[in-house]
């Protein structure tokens, strides 16, 4: 019986020693509104996220508090009108790389990638897809991802009296370094 738990926990090991699991807990989450009367950007850069490069699955968690303005009206407005970030503290996407066979991770070089999975903001799930990128320089990984939202596809309510000042759709980018753990 002995020998039997030594070798699960030395197969374990083992298979552990070889997954490609990547992380970062300084990712970057940039997001920017244009309007003829207000340009509106906010920096995160305290998102965490894990991505196991075996079967291409990934989680991106965003602490929504953590996003920095320009202006610190616009900040609180975000929070507090908006986002409720304290009732609703985090967004994220969980998901998984779609082609995973064009990323060779032992290989430095940019590789195009699909990905597939939910996002959840504002207490809202949606299914998405969303193109990207994974750029492999040596044990670091940088995924890069251009997308857009609609703020009431999430149940976020923009007030009539600032509507012309926000994007009907608001552009995201990630940009996020990862490590090899």
């Amino acid at each position: 019986m002995k020998k039997i738990v030594l070798a699960v926990i030395m197969l374990c090991g083992v298979s552990a020693a070889y997954a490609q699991k990547y992380m970062t807990r300084t990712g970057k989450i940039t997001f920017y509104s244009a309007t003829p009367l207000e340009n509106i950007e906010a920096i995160n850069n305290e998102v965490a996220c894990v991505m196991n490069g075996e079967n291409g699955e990934f989680i991106f968690q965003v602490p929504v508090k953590s996003f920095k303005f320009e202006r610190s009206l616009m900040e609180e407005h975000f929070n507090e009108n908006y986002m409720e970030s304290t009732k609703y503290p985090k967004a994220d996407y969980k998901g998984k790389i779609t082609d995973l066979s064009k990323v060779n991770f032992s290989k430095d070089g940019v590789y195009n990638v699909n990905t597939k999975g939910k996002m959840k903001m504002h207490g809202v799930s949606k299914d998405v897809e969303l193109p990207g990128s994974i750029t492999v320089k040596g044990d670091k990984i940088t995924v890069y991802c251009l997308f857009k939202i609609v703020p009431q596809d999430y149940g976020i309510e923009i007030p009539g009296v600032v509507r012309d000042k926000i994007a009907k759709e608001i552009e995201v980018t990630v940009n996020s370094i990862l490590e090899k753990k």
